[in-house]
């Protein structure tokens, strides 16, 4: 009996583990969106475009570096 309780506890465990990397990797990922995303809108800004360039291009370039971030990390882990 003592034995089925610790094994319920260990994989409960490992979840949880799982839960708080994968929960770790989704910050990372917005946090380096938003930033690529706000420098493009800045440098819009400073720049005073018509068409948002640098804000798309932000947008763009963030989420290519997120996931190439979190393929890295996703990897490493395994």
């Amino acid at each position: 009996m003592k034995r089925k309780n610790n094994s319920e506890k260990n994989e409960k465990r490992k979840q949880l583990s799982g839960v708080i990397k994968y929960s770790g990797l989704a910050f990372q990922m917005i946090a380096v969106i938003l930033i690529v995303l706000y420098g493009g809108m800045k440098l819009d800004e400073y720049l005073q475009k018509e068409f948002p360039l640098f804000t798309v291009i932000g947008a763009f370039l963030g989420v290519i570096l997120s996931l190439y971030f979190a393929l890295k990390d996703f990897m490493k882990m395994k």
